[in-house]
C-alpha cells in the first residue's frame, strides 16, 4: 500500500516532465519510503534505470551499474562502460525517445567504495549530462552523510543539484491511512506510539487492538520494532552506549541541558556535541517557546530538548530500561504493570503534536478566525500555554486534554487567565482540545461565546 506523498509525487512528475536536465538529492531517515516512493514515481516511466547500491567493492559495484544499464536499454557498445566517467556519461542515452531517468538509491554506499565519484559526476555534469535530457536522482538514508559529504559547501557536487528534497515521515493524517479498521482515538494512540514511518506502521495489525500490537509487535524480543532502534543507532552513530543514555534521559523527562546532565553525569564539555549529532541524525530536536528572540535561539543552553520520533519516544520511555524482562518474555507483566499504568501520560506530549498538525491544516484551508503566521507551544518561568497561535491582530490560545475525564468551564477559566497577559492582541480565540468529551456546562458557554472552540478527537481526524 503507497501511502501520502502527493506533494512530492506532483514536483517530481513536474520536473521530469519539463525541458531541463535535472540533478535531484533525495535523502531522508532509514525506513521513512525513500525507495516505495521513487518506485511509485518510476512505475510510469517509459524508459528507467533503477539502481540500488551496496556494500560492495567499486569494481563489482560498476559491474553492477553496467548490467542494470544494459538491461534498462543502453542500446551502445559496453565495452565503453569501462569507467565510472563513461558510465555517467552515457547515462543520458537511456531512453532516445524522451528523458532518461536515473534513479541511484543508497548513494552513500557509492561513495563509500570510492570517494572520488562525486568529483567524477561534478565533472561529467558540467561538461555534458547538464545540457542532456536527463533526470538524475541520487537517493541516501544516512542524513549525517547526504548533508555533510554531499550537499556541504566544500563539496564537488555542491550547487550543482536542481532540487534537494528531504522526506519526513508522514503526518498523522496520512499516518491513520495504515489502520483502515481504528477507530480516530486509536488510529492516535497508533501514530503517538509509531510517529509516521511508513515501515514502523506497517508492523501494526489494525484488525487487532492497540494494546495486543504493543505486546505482540513492540515488547517481544524476536520483533522487527522491538530491535530496530539499536540497529539504526549502530549504523548511525559510535559510542551508541553514550547516545542511548541521553535518549533515555531526555525520553524520562528530563528537557533542559543541565538536566540530561544531571541524569547522565556526562561531561558537559561534550554532551552539547552528542545532542548535535543526535539533532543532525534527528532524532533529538530542540523545542524554543514560540515567543524567543532569535539572539536567545542561539544559545544551547535555552530552550527544551525533546525526541522527535514518536517510536524513539516510546522506546526509550518502555522497551530500552526494560530489555531484560522483554528477553526473559515477560511482556505480559511489562504491559499491565509498567506501561498501561502511564500510557495517558505519555500520550500527553503526541496528543499536543496532533492538535498543532490540526491548526496548520485548519489554517490552510482558511478555516480558522484568522491566518496565522506561527503556531507552537508557549512557555516562560511562570505561564506554560499548549498552543498558541500569532496573527496580525489576534492570537489563538489553547489547551490539550488527554484524559479520562471531561474538561468543564476551569478549563477556559483558566486559559482566559492566562490571555489576559497578552495585551499586544485585540482578538483572542480559545481552542480547547479534548479526548474525553466536553462537560453540558462547558457547551454552553461555547454556545455563548463564538470565540471558543471545542475540537473533540473526531473532530481532529478528519
Amino acid at each position: 500500500m503507497f501511502v501520502g506523498r502527493q506533494t512530492e509525487l506532483a514536483k517530481f512528475n513536474e520536473r521530469y516532465n519539463g525541458s531541463k536536465a535535472e540533478l535531484i538529492f533525495l535523502y531522508g531517515r532509514r525506513r521513512v519510503g525513500k525507495t516505495e516512493f521513487l518506485r511509485k514515481f518510476a512505475e510510469d516511466k517509459s524508459q528507467v534505470l533503477f539502481f540500488s547500491a551496496t556494500e560492495s567493492s567499486d569494481f563489482e559495484q560498476r559491474q553492477k551499474v553496467k548490467l542494470r544499464m544494459v538491461t534498462s536499454g543502453f542500446q551502445g557498445n559496453c565495452e565503453l562502460l569501462n569507467s565510472w566517467e563513461s558510465i555517467f556519461s552515457n547515462m543520458a542515452s537511456l531512453n532516445n525517445n524522451g528523458k532518461s531517468l536515473v534513479i541511484i538509491d543508497e548513494f552513500q554506499y557509492m561513495f563509500s567504495s570510492n570517494k572520488a565519484i562525486p568529483s567524477i559526476l561534478q565533472n561529467v555534469w558540467d561538461e555534458y549530462l547538464s545540457r542532456s535530457n536527463i533526470m538524475l536522482i541520487l537517493c541516501g538514508s544516512a542524513m549525517s552523510f547526504i548533508e555533510n559529504e554531499i550537499l556541504g559547501s566544500k563539496n564537488p557536487l555542491y550547487g550543482r543539484g536542481t532540487a534537494i528534497f528531504k522526506m519526513k515521515e508522514l503526518n498523522f493524517y496520512e499516518a491513520g491511512k495504515f489502520f483502515p479498521y481504528y477507530s480516530a482515538e486509536d488510529k492516535m494512540r497508533a501514530y503517538m506510539i509509531l510517529g509516521g514511518i511508513p515501515f514502523y506502521l506497517k508492523q501494526f495489525d489494525s484488525s487487532k487492538s492497540v494494546e495486543y500490537n504493543i505486546k505482540t509487535n513492540i515488547i517481544s524480543s524476536e520483533t522487527i520494532l522491538y530491535n530496530e532502534i539499536d540497529f539504526l543507532m549502530k549504523q548511525e552513530l559510535r559510542e551508541t552506549a553514550i547516545y542511548n543514555t541521553i535518549i533515555a534521559a531526555i525520553a524520562l523527562g528530563n528537557t533542559r541541558l543541565n538536566d540530561i546532565y544531571q541524569k547522565t553525569q556526562i561531561d558537559k564539555a561534550k554532551i552539547t556535541t552528542y545532542i548535535k549529532n543526535l539533532i543532525d541524525i534527528h532524532v533529538v530536536e530542540r523545542e524554543m517557546s514560540i515567543s524567543a528572540e532569535i539572539k536567545e535561539s542561539a544559545k544551547v543552553q535555552r530552550g527544551i530538548y525533546r525526541i522527535s520520533d514518536n517510536y524513539f519516544r516510546f522506546w526509550y520511555r518502555y522497551v530500552y530500561p526494560n530489555k531484560s524482562e522483554i528477553e526473559i518474555g515477560f511482556n505480559e507483566y511489562l504491559y499491565e504493570d509498567v506501561i498501561e499504568q502511564n500510557l495517558n501520560e505519555f500520550f500527553g506530549i503526541g496528543f499536543e503534536d496532533i492538535a498543532v498538525q490540526y491548526m496548520w491544516r485548519q489554517n490552510m484551508k482558511g478555516n480558522l478566525p484568522m491566518r496565522f503566521s506561527k503556531f507552537g507551544r508557549f512557555w516562560r518561568k511562570d505561564l506554560e500555554i499548549d498552543i498558541f497561535a500569532i496573527g496580525k491582530s489576534g492570537m489563538i490560545i489553547g489547551e490539550c486534554k488527554w484524559k479520562n475525564s471531561a474538561p468543564g468551564k476551569g478549563v477556559y477559566e483558566s486559559l482566559l487567565a492566562k490571555s489576559q497577559r497578552f495585551t499586544d492582541y485585540k482578538d483572542k480565540y480559545y481552542y480547547i482540545f479534548s479526548r474525553s468529551g466536553f462537560t453540558q456546562s462547558l457547551k454552553d458557554l461555547a454556545k455563548e461565546y463564538p470565540n471558543i472552540y471545542l475540537i473533540s478527537i473526531d473532530d481532529l481526524a478528519v
